[in-house]
C-alpha cells in the first residue's frame, strides 16, 4: 500500500476548490438568505458552461425534475417512460404528480435507456421519455429525439450524474426539450443539496420559473399558478459559483481518476466495466462495474463486504423497478434486474489518488479471486 492510501477510501468526497469560503461568507453578509444575487450568477454561469439560454436554479436535483415535468405539462394520468435501472426520482415525482411511470428495460453494456426500449413500451397515453444518463455515460440521444418527434412525445434529459459529459459534442442536459442537473454533495458540482434546470424553449422557461417560487410574478402574493417552492438558497448557490469556475480542474482530476481504473480494470477476469455510448465523452460520477456470478459465489454484496474491511467504501448497483413491485407493479425488465444484483460503484471522487485507485483494483482482483 502506497503512502498516499488513506485507512479509509469513502465513497464520496466533496472538495472545495478555490473560493467557496469566501463566497458563503460573502452570501451571509450581504443579508441574501433564501434568494440572492448567488442565484442568479449560478444560473448564468451554468448556461455559459452548457450552452443552454435558460436555467432555473433549484433546492435539487429532485425538485429540478419537478420543475421539468411541469415545464413540460405532465397532467395526471400521463404515462412517461424512465429507465428500470436508475436512481428513482423521476418515477417517484411523476407518481407525486398523479401521473404513471412506465419502465423501459436499459441496455446491458451502456446500462442507459435506449430507442429501441422505449418505443417498445409507448402507449396512447405516453407523453414523454426521461434520458437519464447513469453515472456519467449518456443515452444514445438521437434515435431517442427521432423517436419522440415522430410520436409527438417531449423528452427531459435527467443529466444529474453527467454534469461535464458530451454526446456528439454537445452537453449533457441540453440535447432535449429540458434537462436537469444535481449538485448533491456527492455529485461533479456539489453544494449540498441543490440543482437547476435547463432548457431552449423560453415558455416553458417562464413556466418553470413562476412554479419554483409559489406561482408568484410581479405582484406580490397573486398566485398565477398552483406553485411549489424549488427556490435554492443563496449561500448554497455561492459555493455552486465556486465550484463551477473550478470545473475545469474537476473535470481533469475526474478523469484522471477514471483512465486509472480502466487500466487497472480492463484485464480482470470476471469485472466488467461499462460500456460508454458511441458518440459520448464522459465526465464519468462514478466508475462501476458489473461482477459475472461465476467469478466469485458468494456475490456482489459479500464483494462489498470485504472491500469494507480492507477500509474502501463502495455503493451496490441501483435497485432495478422490478424489485420494488410494492410501489412501481410487477415490472419485466431482465436486463435491469441482473445489473441490480451485480454492479459494483467505487469510489471516484477527484480526492481519490492513484495510488488508492491502485489499492482498490488490487483489492478487487484479490477478493473476486478469493
Amino acid at each position: 500500500m502506497g503512502d498516499a492510501v488513506r485507512s479509509k477510501i469513502p465513497y464520496a468526497e466533496p472538495k472545495f476548490w478555490g473560493e467557496e469560503e469566501r463566497y458563503a461568507l460573502e452570501a451571509l453578509r450581504s443579508g441574501w438568505i433564501s434568494g440572492g444575487p448567488f442565484v442568479e450568477r449560478l444560473e448564468a454561469a451554468l448556461a455559459a458552461f452548457c450552452g443552454a439560454p435558460h436555467v432555473v436554479a433549484t433546492s435539487n436535483g429532485t425538485t429540478a425534475l419537478h420543475c421539468a415535468y411541469l415545464g413540460a405539462g405532465l397532467a395526471p394520468g400521463d404515462e412517461v417512460i424512465v429507465p428500470g435501472f436508475t436512481f428513482m426520482a423521476a418515477a417517484n415525482v411523476a407518481l407525486h404528480m398523479n401521473a404513471i411511470p412506465v419502465f423501459a428495460d436499459v441496455d446491458p453494456d451502456g446500462w442507459c435507456m435506449t430507442a429501441e426500449t422505449a418505443e417498445r413500451v409507448i402507449t396512447r397515453a405516453t407523453r414523454g421519455i426521461v434520458a437519464v444518463h447513469t453515472y456519467g455515460n449518456m443515452c444514445d440521444m438521437q434515435p431517442i429525439l427521432d423517436l419522440a418527434a415522430a410520436r409527438g412525445l417531449w423528452v427531459i434529459e435527467d443529466a444529474a450524474e453527467a454534469l461535464g459529459s458530451t454526446y456528439r459534442g454537445r452537453q449533457a442536459g441540453t440535447i432535449a426539450d429540458i434537462g436537469t442537473f444535481s449538485f448533491h454533495a456527492s455529485k461533479t458540482i456539489a453544494t449540498g443539496e441543490g440543482g437547476a434546470v435547463a432548457t431552449r424553449n423560453a415558455e416553458a422557461h417562464q413556466r418553470m420559473k413562476l412554479y419554483r417560487s409559489h406561482g408568484f410574478s410581479s405582484r406580490r402574493y397573486y398566485h398565477e399558478v398552483a406553485g411549489h417552492n424549488f427556490r435554492l438558497p443563496n449561500v448554497q448557490a455561492a459555493l455552486g459559483c465556486a465550484q463551477l469556475e473550478q470545473i475545469g480542474t474537476i473535470a481533469a482530476e475526474r478523469r484522471r481518476v477514471y483512465r486509472r481504473y480502466v487500466e487497472g480494470l480492463g484485464q480482470l477476469n470476471g469485472i466488467r466495466l461499462q460500456t460508454m455510448t458511441p458518440g459520448v465523452d464522459p465526465l464519468v460520477w462514478a466508475v462501476a462495474v458489473e461482477i459475472a456470478p461465476d467469478a466469485f459465489e458468494p456475490g456482489r454484496d459479500r464483494i462489498m463486504a470485504l472491500l469494507e474491511e480492507r477500509g474502501i467504501e463502495t455503493r451496490p448497483g441501483f435497485h432495478a423497478a422490478s424489485e420494488m413491485p410494492h410501489i412501481y407493479g410487477a415490472q419485466d425488465l431482465p436486463v435491469s434486474t441482473r445489473l441490480a444484483g451485480r454492479v459494483i460503484s467505487l469510489p471516484t471522487s477527484p480526492t481519490v489518488a492513484d495510488d488508492e485507485v491502485d489499492y482498490i483494483v488490487g483489492s478487487l482482483r484479490d477478493v473476486v479471486r478469493a
